[in-house]
């Protein structure tokens, strides 16, 4: 997903008078211009999409914290208004892999590093997140590797 992709997805949700949508997609738009700036670019340069995506899965994670936060403190109304901005940005993100597919790839990763005992587990983690980088989420990755030395 790019900037200009961005900016056209905008414009369909203002058209469509869809403000759940609209405000999400502003808000990553003004991630990436805060983003540019911190890097010392102009506001109006372009993003690598690997970053944009960054950001798209940094606001998704986010949403699923304060949907954690606000249903520990019992507002359930806050919750669901993060849960409607969480379906937008998990739309805007590839695909994540199975927890069978996640779990294959650890049994290989472990058997090809030689990995058979819980003490070496950070190391698998690590390793696992590097190759998995945005295809599988950390926590299912982190629940597979300590499923696998249980």
């Amino acid at each position: 997903m790019t900037q200009n992709d961005l900016r056209e997805s905008m414009k369909d949700a203002m058209r469509a008078k869809d403000t759940v949508r609209l405000s999400v997609i502003r808000g990553i738009l003004t991630m990436v211009t805060n983003d540019l700036v911190a890097k010392g670019n102009k506001p109006t340069d372009t993003l690598p999409e690997d970053d944009i995506m960054a950001l798209v899965r940094r606001a998704a994670k986010q949403r699923k914290d304060s949907i954690e936060q606000f249903e520990k403190g019992g507002r359930a109304d806050l919750a669901e208004t993060e849960k409607a901005e969480l379906v937008i940005l998990e739309s805007m993100l590839p695909a994540q892999m199975p927890e069978d597919a996640v779990r294959a790839a650890a049994v290989a990763k472990a058997a090809e590093l030689g990995i058979t005992d819980k003490t070496k587990a950070n190391q698998l983690m690590g390793a696992l997140m590097k190759d998995l980088k945005g295809k599988a989420d950390g926590s299912v990755v982190k629940a597979v590797v300590e499923s696998l030395f249980a």
